[in-house]
């Protein structure tokens, strides 16, 4: 640091505490010319006002910090290019060693700990491997509709599995929610047979997404039509719209969908496209959400467990979510 930027430094340090102790001095002197605790003759609104000198634990405590101050810049640097009583310096040099020791602290403490958790997961894997090794030898559905003690514990292994990588989106009782499926019913858009759903888990599903088509079916009145059809595979009435017009304009969506509306039939189960006979709505049943999905479409995706939870746990979560619909 330069002399000019050292002094001035210092003079502002030192003149700061300098005057606070001198300000501290002024208000402890009387110049009111009235004795401490006697009135000073000014009156307002019923309210006498006193001499009353500043409390003494507050003025004790104000020049204890000042001499706190002086103390520290004596022994720490502070003072411009004063390295302080135990030679300690405030250059860019040291600064940066502070930084690299630590930064040096952070890297020991992260390896540290990816060590202590690879040592903890070869352990757990030492310890739980056979009993994933004995469930991994078992058909799906044998062990998600089985009553024997191992299926069961199976079922209660790939239940804690579900709630810990699951839950956040279907729910801890797998029952879904707006855009998330309900896994406890018989309603599935990639198959509900075992190797189906194993096969979901492990390598997740892109859905293809269902374009919007309020363009193609010549404006809103078009989706309100559509709509009005749609519900009408359920037995629903709308509110809006024509059936015989919405019909006329379902050709477009059979080729997903099917001719009947039954949705992806086992030759095109990877569409993913859901039945709408059956009153079962993955974003919302009601009329007005059913023109917002034909107007603007939809798209999910579920990503795969394989990398992250490995093929003996996806086969015992996958047990667990086919016993759901079989119990």
């Amino acid at each position: 640091m330069s002399s000019f930027w050292s002094i001035w430094i210092s003079v502002l340090s030192l003149g700061t505490l300098l005057g606070c102790y001198l300000l501290l001095r002024m208000c402890l002197k009387n110049f009111a010319d009235v004795e401490e605790g006697e009135s000073t003759g000014h009156n307002f609104d019923g309210i006498e006002e006193l001499n009353n000198p500043l409390p003494k634990w507050w003025s004790t405590f104000f020049l204890l910090t000042i001499i706190w101050g002086f103390g520290y810049l004596l022994v720490y640097p502070g003072l411009g290019n004063w390295e302080g009583l135990f030679g300690w310096t405030s250059s860019n040099q040291g600064i940066l060693n502070l930084e690299e020791s630590r930064a040096k602290a952070e890297y020991a403490k992260e390896n540290n700990l990816i060590v202590q958790y690879d040592m903890e997961v070869k352990s757990a894997d030492a310890k739980y491997g056979p009993i994933f090794d004995a469930f991994a030898k078992r058909d799906i559905e044998d062990l998600g509709t089985a009553s024997d003690e191992e299926a069961i514990t199976a079922r209660k292994v790939g239940q804690r599995l579900f709630l810990q990588n699951c839950s956040q989106c279907h729910g801890s009782d797998a029952r879904g929610t707006t855009g998330f499926p309900d896994l406890t019913d018989n309603d599935w858009l990639y198959g509900g047979k075992p190797y189906d759903i194993k096969h979901t888990i492990m390598h997740g599903r892109h859905s293809q997404g269902m374009i919007g088509w309020e363009s193609m079916l010549g404006g809103e009145q078009g989706v309100k039509d559509m709509t009005a059809f749609v519900l009408s595979l359920s037995g629903r009435e709308a509110k809006e719209g024509s059936v015989a017009k919405g019909k006329a304009n379902f050709a477009m969506c059979s080729a997903c969908h099917g001719q009947d509306g039954t949705g992806s039939d086992q030759m095109n189960l990877p569409i993913g496209a859901p039945n709408l006979t059956d009153n079962i709505w993955l974003y919302g049943g009601s009329e007005r959400v059913i023109q917002e999905s034909i107007r603007n479409g939809r798209a999910g995706v579920m990503p795969a467990w394989d990398e992250i939870l490995g093929h003996k746990k996806v086969h015992v979560i996958s047990s667990y979510v086919y016993s759901l619909s079989h119990q």
